[in-house]
């Protein structure tokens, strides 16, 4: 099927545009230096704040392993999908073949893509406000107006945006794609590499599905194409996400990344996301830009005349890409509420945020819209200089980090990239210890920094900060986790009540030792609870689970990892080893 199948739809032709003048290619040349403003204040922005998470690191050793032979795994010989971004994780692996250090790639790339995407949201803007209402007014409305930011201003006032500009984590790839995604819906929405382009929402974060969803259909809506042509659209929409889910399926054994997992992604828990909710909006005085656009906006349609002409006028083409955002960054946001919110402050309401704000991400400059935008600045003003959270730098009493100054805190610099923990020295200890014991050679196991003897050739580490963890245990040993965000047998455990969300999982050591650990049992744990955790990892589901991920990838097995993912991803076994043998092992 040709792009032309796609294209030979019903929907108003581009009216041609009168050759401009002097005056008017001046005018062009501002319009196009404000729509790009926000994407330079935004790289200094970000670059002043730039830095490394500990959950950037996690795709760092992802990506080491790879490059390296050993496959997309965290640790080798067991194949847990721990990167819930996974175009971004193929994305620096393909800067790692060429060479570059990939935690550098992951800043100063999150960065580029960051500001890529602000200048994407503006140029669609500009090609929004310049769209012709109907055929017989393409003079009409606001298109010879000077632009002036509006949502800009929003999203360049708040700390987040500066900080997860870099982060090393999917955010900079996410805010390219979701502007590059209504870039392409607003300029280009009868094309097939635009289905291409929107269809990649699932492959940035799984829950950006939501967005692809209501893009395509916005998409259709405008394009009204024959049915021929909505077929074509939709295969190269979804060609390449449902040929990575069916690898996912095969290859790792579960219908998600293992953070999906590990943090329930299908669970409700609306309290602690309102709670999340407000710990984003309540510090920023958000209300106060959402009232103002709320107040222009109701007035301009109550008056009938949304672009400067009547709503009948309007064409489906050009309120496509208003309504489409909106929803989804709606959506987005009820997602994250519905599943409790985040613990790094503010990062999982940025994506719905962007989308919210790209219809009014520059306005024209009317009466109604540059009082909207006077208000907007002195708030951003008084945002950007003074509003922060009440624990920056800390984590807060419910658990929700100012992740950023935690980590600049913690390794005493301004800038953190390749973590060394100077201003936490159990971090240190820890390193220190990996280190030595991997000169040493002999299977160690690093139960809570205790040296016990271990099961399996090198060093396995257990350590919550995972991504530091990673960093300094050898690719031929293994770092855990008992949270579970790259170790299957955590991530398959009960939840901790009114844990920390994100980190509500806690794999008791007896699991640890059972599976990993040699035949004596160390001291403080229970070695009838040990035993029990040994006979219940041979027994039923469990059993399964660690053949699915741990035993040679044959036809045979990616076809079992496949048939039974569904099963596989909803298993649940009890923490106490006790009552989990009783329940997988029954009789035997």
């Amino acid at each position: 099927m040709t792009t032309s199948a796609y294209t030979s739809v019903r929907g108003p032709e581009t009216v041609a545009e009168p050759s401009p003048g002097a005056l008017g290619r001046w005018r062009a040349h501002i319009r196009l230096g404000v729509c790009l403003l926000p994407a330079l204040v935004i790289g200094i922005a970000g670059f002043q704040r730039r830095w490394m998470s500990d959950d950037g690191h996690i795709y760092v050793r992802t990506v080491r392993q790879v490059l390296a032979g050993n496959g997309p795994v965290f640790n080798a010989g067991e194949r847990a999908e721990s990167s819930t971004g996974t175009l971004w994780q193929w994305l620096l692996v393909a800067g790692g073949a060429l060479g570059a250090d990939v935690a550098t790639l992951a800043m100063y790339g999150g960065l580029l893509l960051t500001v890529a995407g602000f200048a994407l949201a503006g140029i669609g803007a500009l090609r929004l406000r310049s769209q012709p209402q109907s055929q017989s007014q393409s003079q009409g409305g606001h298109r010879g107006r000077v632009l002036v930011p509006c949502g800009a201003l929003v999203l360049l006032a708040l700390p987040p945006v500066w900080d997860f500009a870099t982060s090393g984590l999917e955010t900079g790839l996410a805010t390219c794609w979701i502007a590059g995604a209504w870039l392409a819906l607003v300029a280009r929405p009868r094309s097939l590499v635009t289905c291409a382009v929107l269809g990649l929402g699932p492959l940035v974060r799984p829950d950006l599905a939501l967005v692809s969803v209501v893009f395509l259909a916005a998409q259709w809506v405008t394009v009204r194409p024959s049915w021929r042509g909505a077929l074509a659209g939709a295969g190269v929409a979804g060609a390449l996400p449902v040929a990575y889910e069916i690898f996912r399926m095969g290859y790792y054994g579960h219908l998600m990344p293992l953070p999906g997992v590990t943090k329930e992604a299908s669970r409700s828990l609306w309290g602690r996301g309102l709670d999340y909710l407000w710990d984003f909006a309540g510090p920023y005085a958000l209300w106060v830009p959402v009232v103002a656009m709320a107040g222009v906006g109701t007035a301009v349609l109550s008056a009938g005349r949304p672009w400067g002409r009547p709503v009948r006028h309007v064409r489906t083409s050009v309120t496509a890409p208003v309504v489409a955002p909106l929803l989804a960054g709606a959506l987005c946001w009820i997602y994250v509420i519905k599943v409790g919110g985040d613990f790094m402050h503010g990062r999982m309401f940025l994506p719905g945020l962007l989308l919210m704000l790209l219809p009014v991400f520059l306005v024209p400059l009317t009466r109604a819209w540059g009082v909207a935008a006077v208000v907007i600045g002195v708030w951003a003003v008084a945002c950007a200089g003074a509003l922060r959270v009440p624990y920056e730098g800390r984590i807060g009493a419910g658990g929700i980090a100012d992740e950023r100054g935690v980590y600049v805190r913690q390794n005493a610099s301004p800038h953190p990239l390749h973590h060394d923990f100077a201003g936490l020295p159990s971090n240190k200890a820890y390193a220190d210890l990996v280190r030595d014991r991997a000169r040493g050679g002999a299977p160690t196991l690093l139960l809570a920094r205790t040296p016990v003897a271990g099961r399996e050739p090198g060093v396995t580490g257990i350590y919550n900060t995972l991504g530091f963890s990673g960093a300094v245990v050898p690719l031929s040993g293994a770092a855990l986790d008992p949270i579970g965000l790259a170790y299957p047998l955590a991530a398959h455990s009960e939840g901790i009540v009114n844990g920390r969300v994100g980190h509500d999982k806690r794999l008791p050591d007896e699991w640890i030792v059972a599976e990993r650990g040699a035949a004596d049992v160390p001291d403080g744990l229970d070695p009838a609870r040990v035993e029990a955790a040994r006979r219940a990892l041979r027994c039923g589901p469990l059993a399964e689970l660690r053949t699915a991920t741990r035993a040679p990838l044959t036809v045979g097995r990616f076809w079992h990892n496949l048939t039974g993912s569904v099963e596989r991803t909803s298993f649940r076994f009890p923490n106490d080893p006790v009552r989990a043998e009783r329940e997988l092992c029954g009789g035997e």
